[in-house]
């Protein structure tokens, strides 16, 4: 690991939208790319979801071409996107055959900008029930398998599920179109012990969220909540993780994004050099 594989979640350097901790930015996604450069930062995981989907840049001819102008522009590298469009609509709650499009709309979009990683979010709204079976999950995902293969992309499960129900869970996937999006604080908030977790899926883990939460609570500044930060830099080192870390940490209490992201950089690269 090291400091460029350092990352940020659209929308962290934009202001605040209608109290929602994470939106696509719609009023400032290209001014992004001018500030992060400014404080060292060059991947941003961009993230769509259901409101305007079809104008989201990452969709649209004209929005690709844009994105791919501004990449090249300030140097920049979109290497993941997260698909909280799938959060809003899972298809065990929703249409599945307009889910299912408007997942092969966003693959689509992720080839034609050089983006890799799909983060599927299986939290929240989108957790899977007990009623439904891994393998009729698979079975959702098992047409896409072809346009991942085809396309050199992978999807990336985040997902609450205990450490060894979700190994069990992967096992219906082959690795080499899907993973794990290891959400460090989310694991925090439900109480996960890390070496637990790594031993069970940590193989499988191919991007990770930096961020902290309060166990059973909700997201606060990297630190002051309940990660073991020292603890999973450990197992991420130990299992050899050479993924991107991309910052999905909560918003500055100022108003001053920027320097936020900038000191939580900091602090991870702290981490990261504890480790090696």
């Amino acid at each position: 690991m090291d400091s460029q594989k350092i990352g940020f979640m659209q929308g962290r350097l934009s202001p605040i939208r209608d109290g929602r901790i994470q939106s696509f930015p719609w009023n400032s996604w290209q001014d992004e790319f001018k500030i992060a450069p400014t404080i060292f930062l060059k991947k941003i995981e961009w993230t769509i979801d259901s409101e305007n989907f079809s104008s989201n840049p990452l969709i649209t001819p004209d929005g690709q071409s844009e994105i791919n102008r501004l990449k090249t522009t300030f140097n920049l590298v979109i290497p993941s996107v997260t698909c909280d469009y799938f959060m809003e609509n899972p298809p065990w709650k929703s249409n599945s055959s307009r889910t299912f499009s408007g997942l092969e709309s966003v693959l689509s979009g992720m080839a034609k900008i050089g983006a890799r990683i799909l983060v599927i979010p299986l939290v929240d709204n989108s957790t899977i029930p007990a009623s439904i079976s891994n393998n009729e999950i698979r079975k959702f995902f098992d047409p896409i398998r072809d346009l991942l293969l085809r396309e050199d992309l992978k999807i990336a499960f985040e997902s609450d599920l205990r450490p060894d129900l979700l190994s069990d869970f992967m096992s219906e996937f082959d690795d080499e179109c899907f993973g794990v999006n290891y959400d460090i604080g989310n694991s925090a908030s439900l109480g996960f012990d890390p070496t637990e977790e790594f031993e069970a899926i940590g193989d499988r883990v191919i991007n990770v969220h930096v961020k902290d939460r309060v166990l059973g609570g909700s997201t606060v500044p990297l630190g002051e909540g309940s990660a073991d930060f020292p603890k999973v830099f450990n197992c991420l080192f130990i299992h050899g993780y050479m993924g991107n870390l991309i910052m999905q940490t909560a918003r500055s209490r100022s108003g001053n994004h920027a320097e936020a992201l900038s000191t939580y950089r900091t602090q991870i690269m702290n981490w990261i050099r504890a480790t090696t």
